[in-house]
């Protein structure tokens, strides 16, 4: 299993946030399935302010390459990708046409030793 960590802001805008937040209550099954058929596994959304974190398992073989290449030829996926631009806005730090960001692991209890870091 692979995990992929994301990030992107929506507008500050409570009324756009109520109604991204619907969306994704009940997302259309063409965007599930192209989802699963990508090889995610599970997907996880969150929300702080405007803020949203996306954490995604992935079957070994996952490429992110693959998958933007089967979203591109999708027409549901890219209605959805449209719809949703709507109430998303990049980073500040986000490159031309880059929405969701990946994030960088710089923490990991599992890889360290009850004997590392500073003691209290």
């Amino acid at each position: 299993m692979k995990r992929f960590v994301f990030a992107l802001d929506l507008k500050d805008d409570p009324e756009l946030i109520a109604q991204y937040e619907n969306y994704h209550r009940k997302i259309w099954p063409e965007i599930t399935q192209s989802i699963h058929h990508a090889g995610i596994t599970n997907m996880e959304i969150y929300r702080t302010g405007n803020r949203l974190f996306m954490i995604m398992e992935t079957m070994d073989n996952f490429s992110l390459e693959k998958k933007a290449r089967m979203d591109q030829s999708n027409e549901m996926v890219q209605k959805w990708e449209t719809l949703m631009w709507q109430f998303q806005q990049p980073l500040p730090w986000a490159g031309p046409g880059e929405k969701w960001i990946a994030m960088k692991e710089i923490f990991k209890l599992e890889s360290m030793t009850a004997s590392e870091g500073p003691s209290l």
